[in-house]
């Protein structure tokens, strides 16, 4: 349902978020450079503690529904935006982004993200309203997407360009080399577009494709966009710094495909179930409400979404624990259970990207692009 929150809540809420992320981009335009893990970890933490405190003034000026839509929503957004930074480690490492501006290239497509994640969900909430049955399909492409991430875990694919950066590339001069941050710059004395403008557009155009399923997933949890909106945005805040924190922790969560398609089965359930209990097609039941059809409450989704990334960070952890100390044990080493866990590619402990860039094979979902 769509919540009656306070007008003046709903628009200073937006003004404070907007005002974050622009003082976000200026911070990152002034000073770049290489984010510590300490500097990661206490940013991280700040924008999570930022999305709890939220909840906390939302459950305070509407009550708990909207406020446990809201933890439900966020929570689903971050662990599937988690799941986005395997293929911002390749986009890195494609167009051999400079290390010290990492940070304003996934700052800059994040915000062209949200902009677009904006005008798609203005557009869910406009057909929802007038379209029940919608949930049908959202449903269904949910169910679809959970079975393809754990059958599809062993595809390796190389990130391909999608179409709108083969049209810019097309349509805008780009000269090869970057000039800082710039996204202009002079050669030969013509005036060119740098690849720091391509960079832009990829990261927040794949994410874009990424909202392809998150996007109906948290409007199975919640049809207000307002919620909806602040979710993206709380979720995609923190993504820049999460980026460089968890670095080696990427390839060390084995099993959250697992948990990413047992979130996304669970909502298209939901939301077909929900189709069922409004249902208006003809063809089904005559038309008619089906009055067996249960509505799972938000508390459950709730239960379901923290249980699924609880049990998959822990049983990853141990499973790639597990896996060091055996390979220390063939090898006959003394260190046991204190050995490194396999190379990892992505950014490092300093947020330098490895010449190497290996395939997001921890997950399942496809790489965008084609």
């Amino acid at each position: 349902m769509i919540h009656e929150l306070p007008v003046w809540f709903e628009w200073a809420s937006l003004a404070a978020l907007i005002i974050l992320l622009a003082a976000d981009l200026a911070i990152v335009g002034r000073r770049p450079h290489v984010p510590s893990m300490k500097e990661s970890g206490l940013w991280v933490g700040f924008y999570v503690a930022l999305a709890l405190v939220f909840g906390l003034v939302m459950l305070a000026v509407g009550g708990t529904a909207p406020a446990g839509e809201f933890y439900a929503g966020w929570l689903t957004e971050y662990s599937l935006s988690v799941d986005n930074l395997f293929v911002f480690v390749i986009i890195m490492s494609r167009f051999a982004v400079p290390k010290q501006h990492q940070q304003m290239v996934l700052m800059v497509g994040i915000i062209i993200a949200l902009v677009l994640r904006g005008a798609f969900i203005l557009a869910g909430a406009a057909i929802l309203e007038q379209f029940v049955w919608v949930f049908y399909l959202f449903g269904a492409f949910l169910i679809y997407t959970a079975i393809k991430l754990v059958a599809g875990g062993d595809d390796e694919e190389e990130f391909k360009e999608n179409v709108a950066i083969r049209l810019l590339r097309r349509v805008l001069p780009v000269s090869k080399d970057y000039d800082g941050a710039k996204v202009r710059t002079v050669v030969d004395g013509k005036k060119l577009f740098t690849p720091m403008l391509v960079v832009f557009v990829a990261i927040g155009s794949t994410d874009l494709l990424f909202a392809l399923d998150s996007i109906p997933a948290i409007f199975g949890l919640t049809k207000d966009p307002f919620i909806v909106f602040t979710a993206n945005i709380f979720a995609l805040m923190g993504l820049r710094q999460l980026y460089f924190l968890l670095g080696g922790l990427l390839e060390r969560l084995v099993y959250l495909p697992i948990a990413l398609s047992v979130i996304l089965g669970f909502i298209g359930v939901k939301l077909i179930l929900e189709a069922l209990h409004t249902n208006t097609l003809p063809f089904i039941n005559g038309g008619e409400h089906v009055a067996w059809a249960p509505e799972i409450p938000i508390w459950l989704s709730l239960a379901v979404i923290l249980g699924s990334i609880a049990v998959a960070t822990v049983a990853s952890l141990a499973k790639t624990r597990r896996t060091a100390t055996m390979a220390a044990r063939a090898t006959g080493s003394d260190e046991g259970s204190d050995v490194a866990a396999p190379e990892v590619t992505g950014p490092t402990a300093d947020g330098a990207t490895s010449p190497e860039v290996a395939e997001p094979t921890a997950t399942g979902r496809e790489t965008p692009g084609r």
